[in-house]
């Protein structure tokens, strides 16, 4: 077998373990207490989300966080250590917290719990994680788990497998808000001006 086909035959396999990891996310009553908590805080109470990651998970809750805003769900991201410096002030008693930590105990994320809890000690927090039996599910109102898959990354290291199913549980949350909350397509071209989608919206909306 020649390199060049080696190498698509190594493609390949990954997308199966990939696509496998997709199918195998674990399906529970969490995501929609995660969507009603959702619903409550920020339609009900007037509140935002403020999702939270540090490192791969960071990058994936700040794309949680602009699809969200961008589909009717007010949302912005917060870097944990960032937060440290001034940047909890964002931070309001009506608010809800979604935090993305693989292992579950990752520190600058449980310092972030706490102290926005000293802030606002009710503000709710919904942890997506691939340890259920870590520290953060522990203080939880809901819990995503991911599955825990093995990584794809070649030393099993790297976050890419577990990134990748929080970022298809982030789209899930977000698919399931915009039918809770009768998101249009009117509603989606008032907040895109400009670009294909803004345009292909406007004409839906029509």
């Amino acid at each position: 077998m020649s390199e060049h086909s080696e190498v698509l035959n190594e493609i390949v396999n990954l997308l199966k373990q990939e696509s496998e990891a997709i199918r195998n996310i674990p399906v529970s009553e969490s995501y929609m207490q995660a969507v009603d908590l959702i619903y409550q805080k920020v339609h009900k109470e007037g509140g935002k989300v403020i999702a939270s990651g540090m490192g791969k998970a960071g990058q994936i809750a700040a794309n949680i966080a602009t699809t969200l805003s961008s589909t009717g769900t007010p949302a912005i991201f917060l870097h944990p250590s960032e937060a440290q410096h001034g940047d909890l002030g964002v931070i309001r008693a009506n608010d809800v917290l979604v935090v993305l930590s693989n292992s579950g105990k990752t520190r600058e994320i449980i310092e972030l719990v706490e102290l926005t809890h000293n802030l606002y000690e009710k503000v709710p927090l919904i942890v997506i994680t691939g340890n259920p039996d870590s520290e953060l599910p522990k203080i939880a109102e809901v819990s995503i788990f991911t599955g825990n898959p093995k990584e794809v990354c070649a030393l099993g290291l790297t976050p890419t497998t577990s990134t990748t199913m929080m970022t298809v549980i982030g789209d899930i949350l977000v698919v399931l808000e915009m039918k809770k909350i009768g998101f249009t397509n009117a509603d989606y071209a008032k907040r895109h001006h400009g670009g294909y989608l803004g345009q292909k919206s406007r004409s839906k909306a029509k």
